[in-house]
């Protein structure tokens, strides 16, 4: 039975370089996939069956496609060999069985397959090969175009971070179900979220967002499960929920952990059968739902204080997405405000011509506490109308106004503190205000503030600061 079907030539994807495919298997079944992998732009090296390990070792490819047949190798035996020989070299496992896909996936797999593989999904696989590639020696190229070059599905970044994130979306989309993000505020856990939904099966359905306020019982439960009219006082009229509302998409739960106990209840019964009921009502709804919660706190922690279930934890890490903070990816921040400076000029018809040296300067030093959102609301702040240069002067009236309405106020430009005897009130207030935030912790605030924390000590007794202890 051969693998694929033959089908039309195809262009090859343009790459910086021809990338090499090793293949393993039996000739005939493995035809299909060489010559699909040749139109893409591989050179490939087929062998029948041999010593894996050493094949890798000695041709080096890119990426190797492993057709297990009816061998009774374990896959995810096979791919942990592998990842130690050859780390960087993507893995395609192919067999009779692969319900151990998800399993793969997590461990660095490009995709297990069932046999013979969809012939969409292997081309899928093996054009993220070739794309990775390019964006990894693009790298090292700088152009005006970057933060296009660099976006991925409305997230920005170049950084090594935010380059293996979004290859961990692409691999596991296809698979998700049920997933759990986790970061500081503002670090763009939502974005991920749309990611993972817009690179997954479903991303020509609905994507439904529903914050999980501290709110009323009653009312939480209403706004994810729905209710009748008369369930409870107020309900003058029947409401679906947002897991009705998002039925053959996504629904992504922001900040998960703030349910209480028994909305977490509904939710686990919601995400494991598929199945609720709307409040005041006894017919119980069926709905496929891949559900994304997100959270900031530590859930671990969470559960150990018997606040959240285990259960449910249990659930939603399975898979499980972390989001690196801002001052983690500085080289992603340049990036960051030319998209967000495109993106205003493209909205108001206008906008700034650049961003001067010291501006830039002080935007890529700042500890940002409050992530990429608070990087967005000073750059919207900052931004002159009449098309001039973005100036430093504008940027740190920016960061004290943002710091000041904000709920996670901006640090200043002082990563280099010791290089410089000058300090503006601004950067004053700043350093005040991430002093206060962590309740006067010397060590907590030098870390925000990107400095060591002897530094921080010789400008708390040159600006005579006296922190709580």
């Amino acid at each position: 039975m051969p693998l694929l079907k033959d089908e039309p030539r195809r262009s090859p994807l343009v790459s910086p370089r021809r990338l090499s495919l090793l293949t393993v298997g039996e000739p005939a079944e493995l035809g299909p996939v060489e010559r699909l992998a040749r139109d893409l732009g591989f050179d490939v090296v087929s062998r029948t069956r041999v010593d894996v390990l050493e094949e890798i070792r000695r041709v080096g490819p890119d990426a190797v496609f492993v057709d297990l047949g009816e061998s009774g190798v374990n896959g995810i035996q096979m791919l942990r060999a592998i990842r130690e020989v050859a780390p960087s070299c993507g893995v395609i496992l192919t067999g009779q069985t692969a319900d151990s896909t998800i399993e793969a996936v997590k461990l660095g797999a490009l995709d297990y397959l069932q046999s013979p593989p969809d012939i969409d999904r292997l081309r899928a696989v093996l054009t993220t090969v070739v794309k990775s590639t390019e964006r990894r020696e693009a790298l090292f190229r700088q152009d005006s175009q970057a933060a296009r070059q660099f976006e991925f599905h409305g997230i920005v970044g170049r950084s090594a971070q935010m380059q293996e994130l979004f290859d961990t979306i692409r691999r596991l989309a296809p698979h998700v179900r049920a997933a759990l993000i986790a970061g500081e505020p503002g670090s763009g856990k939502q974005l991920v979220a749309r990611a993972l939904h817009r690179a997954g099966p479903r991303r020509d359905r609905r994507f439904v967002a529903a914050p999980c306020s501290p709110a009323a019982d009653a009312l939480l439960e209403s706004d994810l499960f729905g209710h009748e009219r008369g369930a409870f006082t107020g309900a003058i009229e029947t409401r679906i929920g947002a897991f009705e509302q998002a039925n053959g998409g996504t629904l992504f739960l922001d900040e998960v952990s703030v349910l209480p106990l028994n909305v977490q209840a509904r939710l686990l019964r919601a995400v494991e059968r598929g199945e609720s009921q709307r409040m005041g009502a006894t017919e119980v709804r069926q709905f496929d739902v891949q559900v994304i919660a997100a959270t900031s706190r530590n859930l671990a922690g969470e559960v150990a204080a018997r606040r959240f279930r285990r259960d449910l934890f249990d659930r939603l890490n399975l898979i499980r997405i972390d989001v690196p903070p801002l001052r983690d990816r500085r080289d992603d921040v340049p990036l960051i405000v030319a998209s967000l400076l495109h993106e205003r000029a493209a909205s108001a018809g206008r906008g700034v011509s650049g961003v001067t040296t010291a501006a830039e300067r002080t935007l890529q030093q700042a500890a940002w506490p409050g992530n990429v959102r608070e990087l967005k609301d000073v750059v919207e702040r900052a931004s002159p109308a009449d098309g001039r240069l973005l100036g430093e002067r504008e940027v740190l009236a920016a960061m004290t106004a943002v710091s000041g309405e904000a709920a996670n106020p901006a640090s200043a430009n002082v990563s280099d503190l010791q290089e410089t005897d000058l300090l503006s009130n601004a950067q004053r207030r700043q350093i005040e205000r991430v002093l206060r935030r962590v309740g006067g912790n010397k060590t907590e605030a030098a870390r925000l503030l990107g400095i060591s924390r002897r530094a921080l000590y010789r400008w708390l007794e040159r600006l005579e600061l006296t922190p709580r202890k």
